[in-house]
């Protein structure tokens, strides 16, 4: 047998080893969760709770056997078929009558999806380390970058097919949250038991008895552009999947109407990109008259890093900050709507190494950083009281690493990392928890900013936009905002998994800190989306309310094609184009492009066109009076799905009114019977002639129109107010990253937002209330606000950049301090 057969033949054995420790588990979990039930009926609770487990028990006794039946038979139709999809809601309902509120797709679905992303979290909190063992030896066995999204190795898939099978089997979702603590501790032990059997058995197989992932992190050598590589780092798939090293450093710039740069143009630049340089440039000065090695060397690798940038966005389009992108490779998330973007890996500076004395003294501060979190009785030190010992010993810490620095140069690094890291600490915005985490990355920042001096020259350095990105996020967790609990509590976990993954790579440099920045801007996009309870509904109805204006942009567009060479009353054309496509987009939303309701409003513009025209014969004519008042009401019916007062629809039947008198004096030719049968076949099939997902298109933020109208219940779009913003507060407005706070001043409330939400074009942004209601604001009014003060940043600057302005605060008094 060759060497692949073998291989293959492993992994086929590997699976079924899985699959099997799977079913094992499944049948006994259903006994388990018997005894869970029948203990809660013995516990004392209110009479309403009472009555709820009593009902939720009955439904867990009557449908339990047939859940773990259909556990099972999917997890054995998976292994053999692969993954099916089951038709979404949203599809099956879409012939439904269209419902009183917008909305994506129903909220059991959500509740769902929420549920089995909870799931799959809870199985993967214990699983981590099996999981990345398991997941390595299947890609040497296999001879695949990573495993597939839909692969019954990861336990995102295992948590679907979970959920599909509870629902199927008739057991509700009050059931599930009954038994859920149950049902997540014995899932979590299974799944580690599973991974931890199946390990065992390629390990005896010989199969990687030592996993070692460094080999599968390629690094640069040079200046040239980093080959793409996959590698996964432990943690970093919960619950995103693979990670990636090798990703673009991003450059935020301003985009001509192509979406590239404008030829012979500077980027222009926002004012907190300004700021920020100023900052850095003011660093680069004052720390170079002290070491001017320092400043050369950093000025240096910044330019080259520019440089390479200018040369790589020359051939392709650089990803604007925040867009969620990741390397090119292969990856898996749990969520196939987030999936990472291919991108151009950009050069790296050439780093260079840390002394050798320098790097052990490194490595010891980071791990007594690491055992100074846990008493010695093992119960973790409160965080008020971790921070100050942090504090205490950081002053320590620095005088070790000072005398084990061979150059001046590493020595002002040294004292820098730690004036920023002080700064940082005492920061009063951020929980102590969470600054406890951001304390554990000042020693893989150091190392970071030792080898790559352009952390200190450029504001694009991942490591920085990491914190930055973390920072934002948690600034807003004071007492006034009322996010310091449930909304506190993921992006905690969050942050503490950051810091892990990066302490478990301490030799892979800027690359960790770049994965890690991918995956947590794609866990806020997910969170805000998906899971937290106070956005989630906002973010749904911001995505429809986007979806709504980008098909009556683009059915306007086509309209006015199909319209250009047929005679059509002016007023009829300004309906259709102006009012009618609006009417079109709203019924596609919520009922479907495809749906009878969307057809009929189709076939009502057909009818509109046909009556408009030219009348020369009585018989037309009587035709038209005939078939005028159930196009009026159509229309009418139309006009109101789509949010017009009754006044507005008053006022556009009188001006079709006239319209239709006028058809009947009107001396132009008629439109010929083929000529609207044609017609009425482009508007049938309309939907395919508009651009696929992810196409240029026309649509740009100066054809967006006035959204006003689109304001939903828990909803506010913001039309008016401000005025005409200059370019750099557009760049300003686009640099804007999810999870940010801000004060925003509008209609008569001066509150705290937070950033939960941005467009696919970033023509929309929708901020959220602690409270959940939504603010969204078109590109160009968003501008305005911040042009105006209406929009404030919660802090002025971001976190690294105020801690680089209070460490050169501490240098202009006295700068000896970098060399002592």
């Amino acid at each position: 047998m060759s060497a692949a057969a073998r291989n293959q033949a492993l992994a086929s054995q590997a699976r079924r080893i899985y699959i099997e420790s799977l079913v094992r588990g499944i049948s006994a979990l259903g006994k388990v969760l018997n005894e869970a039930a029948a203990q809660l009926l013995l516990q004392t609770a209110e009479y309403a709770v009472m009555v709820a487990r009593r009902d939720g028990v009955q439904s867990w006794n009557r449908h339990g056997p047939a859940w773990v039946s259909g556990v099972i038979s999917g997890l054995r139709h998976a292994a053999v078929y692969g993954i099916i999809e089951a038709p979404s809601a949203a599809t099956a309902t879409s012939a439904a009558p269209a419902p009183a509120a917008m909305s994506l797709v129903d909220d059991d679905t959500i509740e769902r999806e929420i549920t089995s992303s909870r799931l799959a979290l809870a199985m993967m909190d214990k699983a981590t380390w099996e999981f990345t063992d398991l997941r390595t030896r299947m890609q040497v066995l296999e001879k695949q970058d990573d495993l597939p999204a839909q692969d019954l190795l990861r336990a995102n898939v295992v948590a679907k097919l979970v959920m599909d099978a509870w629902m199927r089997s008739g057991l509700a979702t009050s059931d599930w949250q009954m038994l859920r603590s149950t049902l997540h501790e014995e899932f979590s032990q299974l799944l580690v038991e599973c991974y931890h059997e199946t390990n065992r058995w390629l390990v005896s197989q010989q199969v990687l008895p030592e996993v070692d992932l460094r080999p599968f992190i390629r690094r640069s050598a040079d200046n040239g552009p980093v080959p793409t590589a996959t590698a996964y780092v432990p943690g970093a798939g919960v619950p995103y999947g693979g990670t990636q090293f090798g990703a673009a450093t991003r450059t935020p710039q301003i985009r001509g109407s192509s979406g590239l740069p404008e030829a012979g143009q500077a980027p222009v630049r926002s004012p907190a990109s300004s700021q920020a340089e100023e900052v850095l440039q003011l660093l680069q000065k004052i720390v170079g008259r002290q070491v001017p090695a320092f400043g050369a060397t950093a000025m240096a690798e910044s330019a080259a890093t520019r440089m390479g940038a200018t040369r790589m966005g020359s051939a392709a389009a650089i990803q604007p900050a925040g867009a969620g992108s990741s390397p090119s490779g292969a990856s898996s998330v749990s969520d196939p709507a987030m999936a990472p973007t291919q991108v151009e890996a950009q050069p790296f500076p050439p780093s260079r190494p840390a002394a050798p004395r320098l790097s052990a003294a490194i490595k010891h501060a980071q791990e007594s950083l690491q055992r100074e979190s846990v008493h010695s009785d093992g119960q973790p030190v409160p965080a008020p009281q971790l921070l100050e010992e942090i504090k205490t010993r950081n002053q320590a810490f620095k005088s070790v690493l000072k005398q084990a620095a061979d150059t001046p140069a590493e020595r002002a690094t040294i004292e820098l990392v730690a004036m920023m890291f002080q700064s940082i600490l005492m920061e009063e915005h951020i929980p102590a928890s969470v600054r406890v985490w951001f304390a554990r990355l000042q020693m893989p920042v150091l190392r970071v900013a030792v080898s790559e001096p352009d952390f200190f020259a450029t504001t694009d350095h991942p490591a920085r936009q990491l914190i930055d990105r973390m920072g934002a996020c948690v600034m807003g967790f004071s007492g006034n905002t009322g996010t310091s609990g449930a909304a506190g509590d993921p992006l905690e976990r969050e942050i503490k998994r950051v810091v892990q993954v990066v302490e478990a790579y301490p030799d892979t440099g800027r690359r960790v800190f770049q994965t890690v920045l991918t995956e947590f801007e794609k866990f806020l996009d997910n969170y805000f989306k998906n899971e937290n309870q106070t956005t989630r509904h906002g973010v749904s109805l911001a995505q429809q309310v986007e979806q709504r204006e980008t098909l009556a942009i683009q059915y306007t567009i086509e309209l006015r094609k199909m319209l250009n060479e047929v005679p059509v009353q002016d007023g009829v054309r300004e309906f259709l184009f102006h009012i009618w496509a609006d009417v079109l987009a709203v019924t596609a939303v919520r009922t479907g492009a495809q749906s009878d309701n969307t057809k009929q409003m189709k076939r009502a513009a057909a009818d509109l066109i046909w009556s408009a025209s030219a009348k020369v014969s009585r018989e037309e004519r009587a035709e038209v009076i005939r078939r005028l008042p159930p196009l009026l009401k159509t229309l009418r019916d139309g006009m109101g799905q789509a949010g017009l007062s009754v006044d507005k629809q008053d006022e556009h039947i009188r001006g079709l009114n006239n319209a239709l008198a006028a058809a009947f004096t009107a001396k132009t030719a008629a439109i010929p019977r083929e000529r609207l049968d044609e017609l009425m076949d482009q508007l049938e099939t309309l939907e395919t002639m508009l651009p696929e997902d992810g196409e240029e298109s026309d649509i740009s933020e100066l054809l967006v129109r006035d959204l006003s109208g689109h304001e939903a219940e828990g909803m506010e779009v913001v039309a008016e107010g401000g005025s005409a913003p200059t370019p750099a507060m557009l760049a300003w407005a686009r640099e804007l990253q999810v999870g940010g706070w801000f004060m925003l001043d509008y209609r008569g409330r001066n509150e705290a937002v937070q950033l939960a939400w941005r467009g696919n074009r970033r023509h929309m942004t929708l901020f959220v209330t602690p409270t959940g209601r939504g603010v969204l604001f078109p590109l160009n009014r968003l501008a305005a606000f911040l042009q105006a003060g209406l929009l404030r940043p919660a802090q002025d600057e971001a976190l690294t950049v105020r801690a680089t302005r209070n460490a050169l605060a501490k240098l202009d008094v006295d700068p000896s301090r970098l060399l002592n």
